[in-house]
């Protein structure tokens, strides 16, 4: 495995700008290593899901049940805590003079939070019953779903203590820049979900798998923190804690707004179908897979070299940001369009058996193919939001976010006569989209243009290279699909490998011919590793 498990003196302080870049490049490896682990293990529990209940409405009722305990956890300590408050905060102490009171700030920080999510455990037990009303479960047409709703809720309530409680300790090891441990975190939960499916053998399994793996992914993290000196410690007046509180308010707002969103999407499919909920959740698995494969580890790996780099010239802050565009772009715009282009027997592939049959292939496969319209646009977002966050500036980012949930809720209010359930993927896609333009004027409001250094032009050629690859991998499923005429699992393999394949050595063929540098780069470097 690759070591990077260095302290942010030995990284940054002192060191030439091709070395931090190094460290960065190694950080992206290594999470998208950890990241490709991660989804596998997330599709293989989202292939149980399938096989055991189908889009079902009791799945339906656990993602409702799960909604609430997961936006708390979002919201008090979630990623958007880490990455634009913690790690900033937490990287100026560990790399500076300020390094001897690192864990007096970290102690502060997390004796408080664990106080506020105590208090919100016991509020969502509480008043469990009225909040899976609020997010559509009084809409479902079978009666003992929501009494489940409300079962699964307190059961899995516990679970925001232990995944904030992760998250946390993830954001200090970003900060150390000690990447191995947090890297497979999210491994750890997802195997959980798939034995305590098997173990239990329905829906509520998956409650009790949230649950155990939310203590897991604590316990893998604890050996990283060997040097931690952590203790109780209340104290409001520190002025880290100001900072950071000051940092992450706009983005509680912005997320409060988004999670409520979120939740109102969540009572408007329930009220179009009973397994829409559950089917919008496959497809939206499959959408995430690249998203977290390719623009999810990228964003948190440059996230410290971009905290540090913002203390300096500006030249620098936007040459890495633009580097870190470029390799973005090479990477998602042919995975996107070649997820679109085999959409039906990848969904087959994984899903298609035991409970969850062709008709739900068939909804779910085009819901993804409306959620990849805005996959490329969510992938340059997560990058914009990165830089902003690593300048201090969060106000931005939150107002943009509300914003462009104005453009979501008119765009599906707008379409849902014509387009039903569907409208809800098409306004996810004009959100992104109308998120990565306001992001783009506000960055070039703080640093100036960063559009160039070769972005567009790396952008052009990529795209052109990858609607070649999506055109070859569809040709080719389709020639192959009327010869194996694919029922069985390994005749559906054989289609999507060879699809895919084909359309792999199309895209690393226009690599060459377009000299799309930064995906060269990559290829040459794991031909080193």
């Amino acid at each position: 495995m690759i070591e990077v498990e260095e302290t942010s003196a030995e990284l940054i302080d002192g060191l030439p700008e091709t070395r931090q870049q190094g460290g960065f490049l190694r950080a992206a490896l290594l999470l998208s290593i950890g990241n490709v682990v991660s989804r596998l293990l997330g599709l293989v529990r989202e292939t149980v899901k399938a096989s055991l209940f189908g889009a079902s409405g009791a799945l339906s009722a656990f993602e409702i049940a799960t909604f609430v305990p997961m936006s708390i956890f979002q919201l008090v300590i979630g990623g958007e805590m880490v990455n634009s408050a913690l790690v900033p905060i937490f990287s100026e102490y560990a790399a500076g003079e300020k390094r001897r009171d690192l864990w007096e700030v970290v102690s502060i920080f997390l004796s408080l939070a664990i106080f506020v999510l105590a208090i919100c455990v016991a509020g969502i037990m509480l008043f469990a019953p009225t909040i899976v009303s609020l997010l559509g479960a009084d809409q479902f047409q079978d009666p003992t779903l929501q009494p489940l709703a409300i079962r699964w809720v307190r059961l899995a309530t516990p679970a925001i203590l232990f995944l904030s409680l992760a998250s946390f300790i993830s954001g200090v090891l970003y900060a150390l820049k000690r990447f191995t441990a947090p890297a497979f975190v999210t491994a750890t939960l997802n195997l959980s979900f798939i034995v305590c499916a098997y173990i239990w053998g329905n829906e509520e399994g998956l409650v009790w798998g949230l649950l155990i793996g939310s203590i897991l992914q604590v316990l893998v993290q604890l050996p990283a923190l060997r040097d931690a000196k952590l203790r109780w410690r209340i104290n409001f007046r520190h002025p880290a804690i100001h900072r950071i509180l000051l940092l992450y308010m706009p983005i509680v707002l912005g997320l409060v707004v988004n999670r409520v969103s979120e939740g109102a999407s969540y009572r408007l499919a329930t009220g179009l179908g009973d397994s829409n909920v559950s089917a919008m959740r496959f497809a939206t698995t499959l959408y995430q897979f690249p998203q977290g494969l390719v623009a999810t580890a990228l964003a948190i790996a440059i996230l410290p070299t971009l905290s540090h780099l913002a203390l300096g010239a500006v030249g620098d802050f936007k040459e890495t940001l633009a580097g870190g565009l470029r390799l973005v772009l090479g990477l998602i715009l042919p995975a996107a369009l070649g997820l679109f282009a085999l959409s039906i027997p990848i969904t087959s592939l994984l899903f298609e058996r035991g409970a969850f049959g062709a008709a739900d292939t068939a909804l779910v496969s085009l819901m993804l193919r409306y959620y990849l319209i805005g996959l490329p646009f969510a992938a340059i977002d997560l990058m914009l939001v990165s830089a902003s966050y690593a300048r201090q500036r969060t106000w931005e980012p939150a107002l943009v976010g509300v914003i462009s949930l104005g453009f979501y809720w008119a765009a599906a209010l707008t379409m849902l006569d014509s387009l039903g359930i569907f409208a809800l993927m098409v306004a996810d896609a004009v959100k992104q989209i109308t998120h990565v333009i306001m992001m783009l004027f506000v960055l070039r409001r703080q640093v100036g243009r960063i559009l160039g250094f070769g972005v567009i032009n790396t952008a052009g050629k990529a795209l052109l290279g990858s609607v070649l690859t999506a055109v070859g991998a569809w040709g080719s499923a389709e020639i192959l699909t009327p010869i194996l005429t694919p029922n069985s699992f390994i005749e559906k393999t054989i289609v999507v490998t060879c699809a895919g394949i084909v359309g792999l050595a199309i895209y690393l063929l226009c690599v060459q011919l377009f000299d799309i540098r930064e995906v060269k780069n990559i290829v040459r470097d794991l031909r080193r590793k």
